[in-house]
């Protein structure tokens, strides 16, 4: 090697490029060695790992039952990490009936404590791991771990909690966010929250409504537009009191959630809300409307139909199209109000929808009493519509 620098320092300047080429050249040569070294690793790694997952999975049942103890396989990094994720998967897709020996071999390798332990102690990207792993466990153990998660000062950490809260799908599991939310300790993102909500209060949407007479503000809001999606006829007039509440998205949401009960107070309270000063709760009492069985709501979707706003005027013709039986006599109530848009609204969904040549049908081979006929209101109706379409292009083009 002396004798090989002794060489290089007789080229003189030149020596030290080629001291660098042959360092360059040592770098690559050791870089390719790293390389190959590592993916033969991996290699070997995953190898092994394949090896025990057809081992275990043999005995699968066996390791569940606790037939084979956990101290046979909890102390070894590759099989412990192989029967959590198995365990773990097997959690998310199983029924009442199957997850209880599920959880008991969780509990009982001391699985579930590390994770609950890991959760509690660690930072950054490793707590968020362990909550995220806890909230799929679904188990009761893990809440405390997890709630305490929300009080993080970390936003990443905060929401991981709020999700592995939502995966349990316990209604326990909402209080910790609920008790946050309505005191305003809690800031995480909307969606998450929604959703984690939604997940835990499905089997019992009235612990909303508690928390519902508590919260203020955006957190109100919040658990209206939850409840919207959970409502049930159970719920009973709690969702009356929401259809009068000052928050226009309460009273939207409070409108979703009645077009879910078909009760007898649905329609009066729907009623109301289609004269709302809002257009959007206008909108949503009318969604509702079409989802309700009941005749007597012809004469709200007409006033609806006649609407300021094109939204509203729209889904209203779109439920009165639904209503294939009484189309007839329905086409003479909307001509009736004289009301371009509606007309407008109307037969454009009719056309749409394909209702219209079953209109034509219907008078080709029907007997109807009316003073005029059924092709004539429809004549009628599409030249009201022509009308206001050149009259609306006339303004145009006088501007």
């Amino acid at each position: 090697m002396g004798s090989v620098f002794r060489l290089v320092e007789q080229f003189g300047p030149a020596g030290f490029v080629l001291r660098a080429i042959l360092a360059s050249l040592l770098g690559i040569v050791l870089l390719v060695d790293f390389i190959a070294l590592r993916r033969w690793y991996r290699a070997r790694y995953f190898r092994r790992r394949n090896e025990r997952i057809v081992f275990l999975r043999a005995r699968w049942d066996d390791i569940v039952s606790g037939t084979i103890r956990p101290a046979d396989w909890r102390f070894n990094p590759i099989d412990c990490e192989i029967v959590e994720s198995i365990l773990l998967d097997n959690i998310e897709v199983s029924t009442p009936e199957t997850l209880p020996p599920l959880l008991d071999c969780l509990r009982q390798s001391g699985l579930l404590d590390a994770r609950i332990y890991e959760a509690r102690t660690a930072h950054s990207w490793k707590q968020r791991s362990a909550l995220l792993a806890l909230g799929r466990t679904r188990a009761k153990e893990a809440i405390p771990a997890l709630a305490a998660g929300l009080d993080s000062h970390r936003t990443e950490t905060r929401t991981a909690a709020v999700r592995a809260l939502g995966r349990t799908a316990i209604v326990e599991a909402a209080i910790p966010i609920l008790d946050r939310l309505v005191d305003g300790q809690l800031d995480a993102p909307e969606r998450s929250l929604k959703n984690s909500l939604a997940n835990c209060c499905r089997s019992r949407p009235e612990i909303l409504v508690t928390y519902l007479e508590q919260a203020q503000g955006a957190a109100r809001e919040l658990l209206a537009r939850v409840l919207a999606e959970l409502a049930s006829p159970d719920l009973g007039e709690e969702l009356l009191v929401l259809a009068a509440d000052p928050l226009p998205e309460v009273r939207a949401s409070a409108a979703r959630a009645l077009g879910n009960t078909n009760t007898t107070y649905t329609l009066p309270a729907l009623h109301s809300l289609v004269t709302d000063p809002e257009w959007f709760v206008r909108l949503r009492a009318v969604v509702a409307l079409g989802q309700v069985e009941n005749l007597a709501k012809v004469k709200i979707l007409l006033r609806a139909l006649c609407d300021a706003y094109r939204n509203v005027r729209q889904r209203a013709a779109w439920a009165l199209t639904q209503m294939q039986p009484h189309l007839e006599e329905i086409l003479e109530d909307v001509v009736a109000t004289h009301y371009n848009y509606a007309l407008q609204a109307f037969i454009s969904e009719l056309e749409r929808s394909g209702a219209m040549e079953r209109l034509f049908e219907a008078l080709r081979t029907g007997d109807f009493s009316a003073q005029t006929t059924l092709r004539e209101f429809i004549e009628k109706a599409r030249t009201s519509v022509e009308l206001s379409g050149k009259a609306a292009a006339t303004a145009a083009g006088g501007r």
